[in-house]
């Protein structure tokens, strides 16, 4: 889905955010980037959609390089929530916001019409919301929802949980992780967050310095004491606990997933 080959980036006047960077990521995974501020995170990001293009190498997305390919054209296989959503949302109310992007790429007023009301519901939200009257975690949903409207192949999150309470954050990873699991929709996260990395993610690239420094499973990667480190990446607690005990990792990752299991269902039952 998308491949890194040799990419190099340099913001204007500034040494290189990202130098060498070879990677790929198949259809249907669920990647997590992880890393110290600074490390290229949010720039790998915006390689992905078009919006930066490389000084050197190529990036592929689906097969087509991103800087001989319209970035409208590349919108409509990458779908993108950035950290804070009133950076996205433009529209008077949500049900213009979620079928803005469609009118952008041609749909036609019927099938947007009928899309409009299928997000509507999926999301529990009002067409006719101010959207910037809502919460922090409906704006959030209303950003994600705009992003998912054109059905992307790519769904690109950058930190997308932030300021959100755990029931929104629930709801919004749980929503994404059925997208990857049932529409086999990619998904790749920028995340500080180890936990909702741990949750949710199914394979971690880490980076330092525009570099990657590793690139494996999820479990591997958190108990790799000197990669963190290296990183400058606190593991998630768990994992951190479980480095301490040395010995039962694997059985303190079962605790942990029936430990998150019960705390999820205790969120769902009180919304």
């Amino acid at each position: 889905m998308i491949r890194f080959e040799d990419v190099s980036f340099h913001y204007p006047h500034t040494q290189a955010s990202i130098e060498g960077l070879s990677f790929h990521i198949a259809k249907g995974e669920f990647v997590a980037l992880i890393g110290a501020n600074g490390a290229g995170k949010s720039t790998i990001s915006r390689l992905c959609n078009g919006l930066l293009r490389p000084s050197a190498g190529r990036v592929l997305l689906d097969g087509e390089d991103t800087s001989q390919t319209p970035t409208s054209r590349l919108a409509r296989k990458v779908g993108f929530l950035f950290q804070n959503p009133d950076r996205q949302i433009c529209e008077n109310t949500v049900r213009e916001e979620i079928a803005f992007s469609m009118k952008a790429q041609g749909w036609d007023e019927q099938a947007i019409a009928g899309r409009v009301e299928e997000i509507l519901a999926a999301f529990d939200l009002a067409g006719d919301w101010f959207p910037f009257e809502r919460s922090r975690g409906e704006r959030q949903r209303i950003a994600l929802a705009g992003a998912l409207a054109c059905e992307p192949q790519l769904l690109i999150l950058d930190e997308p949980t932030t300021g959100l309470d755990y029931r929104e954050c629930i709801r919004i990873m749980d929503y994404v992780t059925a997208l990857n699991r049932d529409k086999g929709v990619t998904v790749l996260m920028v995340s500080h967050d180890m936990e909702l990395v741990q949750d949710y993610a199914r394979r971690v690239l880490v980076l330092e310095g525009g570099k990657l420094l590793g690139d494996g499973d999820v479990k591997r990667v958190m108990k790799d004491e000197a990669l963190l480190r290296s990183a400058r990446v606190l593991p998630a607690q768990i994992p951190a606990l479980a480095l301490r005990l040395g010995e039962g990792f694997e059985d303190v990752y079962t605790i942990a997933e029936m430990a998150g299991a019960i705390q999820k269902r205790r969120a769902e039952a009180s919304r």
